[in-house]
Parts: C-alpha cells; sequence; structure tokens
C-alpha cells in the first residue's frame, strides 16, 4: 500500500511567454516556461512539502503510510527541499493566456473573441483566459467555445438578410 502527494502552484508570480522564432510559420517558436524564477514561488512549494508531510502524519494515513520515497525523510532543511522542487519540478500542462483577452498591449483578442488586426478570425480555446482558474481548464474552456458559438450565430444574423421560409 501507499500513496501519492502533489503540490500545485497553481497562481505563480512569474509568466512564461511563447514568441516567434524567425518569421518562417514552419519554425519552432521559442517557449519560455520561467518555471521557479520568483523566490516567492519556491518558497510556497516548500512550504507545500512541508504541510502535505504534516498531512500524510495524521492518523487518517496510518494504515496506508510506508516510507516517504521521495524526497526522503532525512531531506528536511529549506535548502535540500529547494534542490528537490528544482530538480523534480514539472507542468500539470494547462497553459493558458497565450492569446490573452483583454484590451491591454499583450492581449491578443477582444471580448467577442477576434484577433486584434485580423479581419475574420476568432480565437476559441484557453489560450484566450488571461489568467489560470484555480481548478482544472476543461470547464472554462467548454464555456468559452459556448460563447464563442453565441458570438458567432448573433454576427452572422446581423450581417445576413432575413431568410422567410416558404411552404411548399
Amino acid at each position: 500500500m501507499g500513496f501519492t502527494g502533489l503540490i500545485a502552484l497553481v497562481h505563480p508570480e512569474n509568466i512564461g511567454s511563447v514568441s516567434l522564432r524567425s518569421p518562417d510559420p514552419k519554425d519552432t517558436p521559442v517557449i519560455r516556461l520561467n518555471y521557479l524564477q520568483s523566490q516567492s514561488d519556491v518558497q510556497k512549494l516548500v512550504a507545500g512539502v512541508k504541510l502535505m508531510r504534516q498531512l500524510f502524519q495524521t492518523s487518517a494515513f496510518d494504515e496506508f503510510r510506508g516510507r516517504e520515497v521521495a524526497p526522503g525523510a532525512d531531506v528536511t532543511d529549506d535548502v535540500a527541499l529547494v534542490a528537490y522542487i528544482r530538480e523534480t519540478c514539472g507542468t500539470v500542462f494547462h497553459p493558458i493566456g497565450t492569446c490573452k483577452m483583454g484590451t491591454d498591449s499583450m492581449a491578443v483578442v477582444d471580448s467577442q473573441l477576434r484577433v486584434y488586426g485580423v479581419e475574420g478570425l476568432r480565437i476559441v480555446d484557453a489560450s484566450i483566459m488571461p489568467t489560470l482558474n484555480t481548478g482544472h481548464t476543461n470547464a472554462p474552456t467548454i464555456m468559452i467555445g459556448e460563447k464563442a458559438a453565441d458570438l458567432i450565430k448573433a454576427a452572422d444574423s446581423v450581417s445576413k438578410p432575413a431568410q422567410k421560409a416558404i411552404a411548399k
């Protein structure tokens, strides 16, 4: 028996970026994750490891608890915990905001999901979220799709003349 714990820093202080490497659309983009660039983010993760250890020492886990595999019960000081975190840190694969909605200079789409400066193009996915929600991105992404469908239908009905049904 055993169990695993995972600590996720859902709202990091630092953010990453995606930029073009060259004008060639076939060239891979430059992706800068910027993980653990903020001391505050690192300290939050250290606190998370300590809290998780305390939680796992409660009686609710007695029948399941074995030995701590990683980082190991002997890893207790903050310097060693930071080294472990830096070595093992990963992602939960929910990148958002690369085409964020807004009115500031970093925004890519407006409130109608239209790409600034490009006529007839909308973006309808999690990349428009300016900030990450504290939960799974699936539900808000579905809501973005539903809202986009309504926006597109409404825009289409305005641009086309009304069609009258003809009875046979």
